[in-house]
């Protein structure tokens, strides 16, 4: 997607401990920050743009089910962005992890919009068992490069409260997923889209396996 990135000043509020009311203004300016960014990088590559619906909740259920994960999901056929609002997340509420919730699952919404999502289901399906891990750790990887496009230019406006190579570092260290592969591939793609600053540098899809795995 073409257009030079340059930096983009959102409103992005602060956070208070035990407050769902503050979690929630917090999430819905992420949301309003992701669409002003990509609908400029979709414009400035002459591609339609439509943003997906958002749902903050604090239940289990969601528009495509039970909430599968802890945080944060996307569901590609309604198109939209489920965030649940954790007992953790209002206990300790850390801001770039929870502005993540945001940024990661508006990268799937952009898969969606771009034939991603479709094309990696197509393939998904007759795949063995290895191969459907490892297109899900692309896919996934893709998200957090997109993700890092993101914050190339809102970073300073999300004022995470943590540097950029700590929050990397907090990546690394994080526990692995089957889904989503190993943490210190995805701080790879992250810190790559982050550094490119353009979504041409997350190509996942033929970057060796062991970037991806």
């Amino acid at each position: 997607m073409g257009g030079e990135v340059v930096p983009q000043k959102c409103a992005i509020p602060p956070i208070r401990v035990g407050s769902v009311a503050s979690l929630r203004s917090f999430h819905e300016a992420m949301a309003a920050c992701a669409d002003a960014f990509w609908a400029a990088r979709f414009a400035a590559a002459g591609l339609p743009y439509s943003p997906p619906a958002v749902t903050i909740t604090t239940g289990g259920d969601s528009v495509c089910g039970a909430i599968t994960s802890s945080g944060a999901q996307y569901c590609p056929d309604q198109r939209t962005i489920v965030v649940r609002i954790t007992k953790q997340d209002l206990r300790d509420p850390f801001r770039m992890n929870v502005a993540h919730s945001v940024a990661h699952e508006w990268g799937h919404h952009v898969q969606q919009l771009i034939g991603v999502l479709t094309a990696q289901a197509a393939l998904y399906e007759p795949a063995s068992e290895g191969a459907r891990k490892l297109l899900s750790h692309r896919l996934e990887m893709q998200a957090e490069c997109f993700a890092g496009v993101f914050y190339s230019a809102t970073l300073k406006s999300i004022r995470p409260g943590i540097s950029w190579k700590d929050w990397l570092s907090a990546v690394r260290n994080a526990d692995e997923s089957d889904i989503h592969g190993k943490p210190r591939n995805l701080a790879l793609w992250q810190d790559r889209g982050y550094r490119g600053g353009a979504p041409g540098f997350c190509n996942t899809w033929t970057a060796a396996k062991g970037k991806v795995a």
